[in-house]
């Protein structure tokens, strides 16, 4: 199926993802270019990553990584940053994490919400995704649902209708693409301000390298020089 070009006539976006550094595998560089619009993106974490550096305890790891975030997202355009406050590494699907997430968009009420891959794998041969990233994107997809429902959670407020585009960033079968060839460089630096986080991995892993290559083979599927893809669900 041919790639389509995501419409762009949208003013609000929420993106939500597990970990700090996880909308900036690619995701960022299409909301640098939707802020440099004039569009609001606002970011959602569901934990502070305070369990992913090997070498810091989970009480200095978080706020490191909340601070690395902020920055990120600031690099891209995005004012808006909260962390949920959920535990990293035991991210639980179900009801209380729908809760949390349809709470968040009640409140920023989006006409676009952007997540991450919640397949089992990072392709079809790739390695197995995390289990946070697969509970926080499937629960993103029911929330949506969740906020609409004047009878779901009524305590946590006014039911939201006005979600346009449910987009999902990595995941196997894209049915869109955003074109960031002149927003490509911001989200190579914003994901460079996960300085702490990436040097933690432990090995050469280049921000800038990663992020072109990943953007020149999108950009061949979907007929431009640089290209970050989505599936689009209706909501």
């Amino acid at each position: 199926m041919r790639l389509r070009e995501l419409p762009e006539d949208w003013t609000q976006a929420v993106a939500i993802a597990a970990h700090p550094d996880d909308l900036e595998y690619g995701a960022a560089s299409a909301v640098a270019r939707w802020t440099s619009q004039g569009k609001s993106v606002s970011y959602v974490l569901v934990t502070s990553g305070e369990a992913g550096i090997d070498g810091l305890r989970p009480e200095e790891c978080g706020p490191l990584r909340e601070g690395e975030e902020r920055a990120g997202a600031a690099l891209v355009g995005v004012e808006h940053v909260e962390f949920l406050g959920y535990p990293d590494g035991a991210v639980e699907y179900g009801v209380p994490l729908r809760q949390g997430i349809a709470r968040a968009i009640r409140r920023l009420r989006p006409e676009v919400v952007v997540t991450l891959s919640f397949d089992l794998t990072w392709g079809d041969e790739g390695p197995v995704n995390h289990a946070d990233h697969r509970a926080v994107g499937l629960a993103v997809v029911d929330a949506c649902r969740d906020a609409a429902n004047r009878w779901f959670a009524p305590e946590l407020g006014e039911p939201w209708q006005g979600i346009q585009h449910l987009i999902v960033n990595g995941a196997a079968s894209p049915s869109h693409f955003v074109d960031v060839t002149t927003s490509l460089e911001r989200g190579i630096q914003s994901l460079t301000a996960h300085r702490a986080y990436i040097e933690g991995l432990g090995n050469d892993f280049d921000p800038a390298n990663f992020l072109t290559e990943s953007a020149l083979d999108a950009g061949k599927a979907a007929g431009c020089e640089l290209a970050v893809t989505f599936r689009r669900y209706a909501v």
